[in-house]
């Protein structure tokens, strides 16, 4: 349970502004109840391969603050002038600079938060928000589509009424049908066709498909992503992103699911549909995203990793070194 009072988290994280003061002050029931974990998040690289003096065009997630986590910058170190923007689709806070490449052919960069993170229960969600808009997460994505293939895992089922029962059924379906595997080529694109044939991939494979199903039966759902922490708490290296989805059923607030996590520990599959663990945190919501400043290259399949664009072209990903890492927050006194 909470190692730090609610009071000194307010207090710490005031900084990021009077309206998150306030929800975090009208949040301190919800509090009492879950866990959390104080953490600082390390989110660095150097793009490599470059001509000296030639400019890159660099774009980076950033971790919001919403109500399942807390987010303070605690520290950057970046070649130029950086400038904050929010994509107009998710809404999702973007980091920009533009840089020239050193001697060495290359840019640097780190960016470090502060975050506290929550454990996600679903029973505390009971309401949406009055200004979630829905459509979006309604709709098809590239990768993701409404009916089609994905509905054939549905064959021969009785599908429930209430939306909560049916995407408990999805959630079922999806963890029978699928093996987390990362062996040999296409997986970790989320393509929800691509996981319906092969039947193994990562989390986003894994919860594409969810989300194919869900919104093919008019349940808004959405992908978040972000990074998952150890569940020992210390220090170390973070090998890559995870991701997770959330689905809104009438009547009650988004509620979490990781399949490929209950897929990988099945003591835990009871748990992962409707509850989220604080080992975590959440970078960016949603897949085909248009960035701010726009990027000459086409939308993004997702937006986790840094994006960079040198010349109007794609930067290659194995020319970027990327390196997360994190370090438990002690507590406080």
């Amino acid at each position: 349970m909470f190692s730090q009072s609610f009071a000194w988290r307010c207090a710490l994280f005031a900084g990021v502004g009077l309206g998150w003061l306030t929800s975090c002050l009208q949040g301190q029931d919800r509090a009492s109840q879950v866990k959390s974990r104080s953490f600082y998040f390390t989110y660095a690289g150097t793009i490599k391969g470059m001509p000296p003096g030639q400019k890159a065009r660099v774009w980076l997630p950033v971790p919001p603050t919403n109500e399942d986590q807390m987010v303070k910058l605690a520290d950057q170190q970046l070649p130029s002038k950086e400038r904050l923007g929010q994509e107009a689709k998710y809404g999702n806070q973007i980091l920009y600079f533009e840089a020239p490449a050193d001697a060495e052919g290359q840019v640097r960069f780190s960016v470090r938060y502060h975050v506290v993170r929550f454990e996600v229960k679903a029973d505390q969600s009971t309401k949406g928000k009055a200004l979630d808009d829905l459509d979006v997460f309604l709709k098809a994505d590239a990768k993701v589509p409404i009916g089609g293939k994905p509905l054939t895992l549905l064959d021969g089922k009785a599908l429930p009424g209430d939306q909560m029962d049916l995407a408990r059924l999805f959630y079922d379906v999806v963890n029978q049908h699928m093996r987390y595997s990362k062996e040999g080529t296409g997986w970790g694109q989320g393509d929800a066709e691509w996981a319906c044939d092969s039947r193994f991939g990562n989390c986003s494979d894994f919860h594409s498909l969810f989300i194919s199903l869900s919104r093919s039966f008019k349940i808004p759902a959405k992908f978040e992503m972000g990074f998952p922490l150890p569940e020992k708490r210390g220090e170390g290296d973070i090998p890559g992103y995870h991701c997770w989805a959330k689905f809104k059923p009438q009547g009650r607030g988004w509620i979490p699911v990781d399949i490929s996590e209950a897929n990988k520990d099945p003591k835990m599959k009871e748990y992962y549909f409707g509850n989220l663990t604080e080992d975590r945190v959440a970078f960016t919501v949603g897949r085909d995203l248009t960035l701010n400043p726009p990027q000459s290259g086409p939308a993004l399949n997702f937006f986790i990793y840094p994006y960079v664009e040198v010349e109007g072209q794609p930067w290659p990903g194995d020319k970027i070194d990327k390196r997360f890492s994190f370090a438990d927050a002690p507590p406080s006194k």
